[in-house]
């Protein structure tokens, strides 16, 4: 694809961690005309103020990584929270684009949506073939909503609207709330807590058997976009009308233990590992089957140990107003 630096892009969500990375790859990449909307703006929840910002604006393409997001603590204490704010954001978003006859979007949904006993690595047909785990059910189906929100104004309305499906992320501008953030900044705050204090053991949710996989933000954000920018051809080529959702992930996993392990090392701490077992573990493993979007010429760069130390740069010098909610 030729890239159209002029064309005008709006990025909902640009203050999370995924919106922002996207935002500075196309800054980096040269794009000259990139939309932001604050909440105090535009609330996306409000279908009205959605419409009358696509209406008076001038809109070329959408990325639309707005959403509520949190772990298994969060999903499990607001399930009404997380399937109403995400089924509403891309409702608004998506009918909005389209009423304004924006004819690019590309959706961001989670590695959640499949079942929670999907054959392992996760190929995009597993989508709605099983149970999901129950933990984040409500969140997993609203972002199942968002895959089929596309689909379906691509088949009624001829829109090319894509949808791809991260796994674990991680990064600058996560959320390190020490209960509703997700387990690499929930451990990354708890390990550079416990060197602060001296603690001699530092105790971590579950098992430690589970199996995970991490992508760090700004893989995603370069994924995303060269997904965004293939050719119509290219991309339909490479999905089905029913089946149009790609997997961004690495390709390779390690244990919540291995994972402790590596943010041990890379905060400093030398104290005992332990495990809460009565903590819930999830899913038994979550790994990506990422050859649909090695064939579309993408594939991660950023080693787990190499994008860990960059989140743990960018949470020391920024601790006194990272997100803690």
């Amino acid at each position: 694809m030729v890239r159209d630096l002029n064309q005008a892009v709006f990025v909902a969500g640009h203050r999370g961690m995924v919106g922002s990375a996207i935002v500075r790859r196309l800054k980096a990449l040269g794009y000259t005309h990139i939309l932001v909307a604050a909440h105090d703006e535009v609330d996306l929840l409000d279908q009205a103020a959605v419409q009358s910002f696509f209406n008076t604006n001038r809109i070329d393409q959408v990325y639309l990584a707005a959403a509520k997001v949190g772990g298994i603590h969060a999903n499990n204490s607001y399930p009404a929270d997380f399937i109403y704010q995400n089924l509403m954001i891309e409702a608004n978003v998506i009918q909005a684009a389209h009423q304004a006859g924006v004819q690019k979007l590309l959706f961001l949904g989670s590695s959640c949506i499949y079942p929670k006993h999907a054959e392992q690595p996760m190929r995009e047909d597993a989508l709605l073939t099983g149970i999901l785990e129950p933990t984040n059910e409500p969140y997993a189906i609203a972002k199942i909503a968002g895959i089929k929100l596309c689909e379906s104004y691509n088949r009624q309305h001829g829109r090319d609207y894509r949808s791809v499906m991260p796994t674990n992320l991680y990064g600058p501008h996560d959320n390190y709330h020490p209960q509703n953030s997700h387990v690499i900044p929930a451990l990354l705050r708890r390990f550079h807590e416990a060197v602060q204090r001296g603690d001699e053991e530092v105790v971590i949710w579950g098992s430690g058997k589970p199996m995970r996989e991490f992508l760090h933000v700004d893989d995603m954000a370069a994924a995303s976009v060269h997904v965004m920018e293939l050719e119509s051809a290219t991309y339909q080529a490479n999905t089905q009308p029913m089946l149009s959702h790609i997997n961004v992930g690495t390709g390779v996993d390690c244990s919540i233990r291995e994972l402790a392990e590596t943010l041990a090392k890379v905060t400093g701490f030398a104290g005992r590992l332990g495990f809460d077992a009565s903590k819930p573990d999830g899913t038994p493993r979550k790994l990506m089957d990422v050859s649909r979007l090695k064939a579309l010429g993408w594939q991660a760069s950023i080693g787990l140990e190499e994008g860990l130390r960059d989140a743990y740069r960018w949470y020391v010098e920024n601790v006194e107003h990272a997100r803690m909610h």
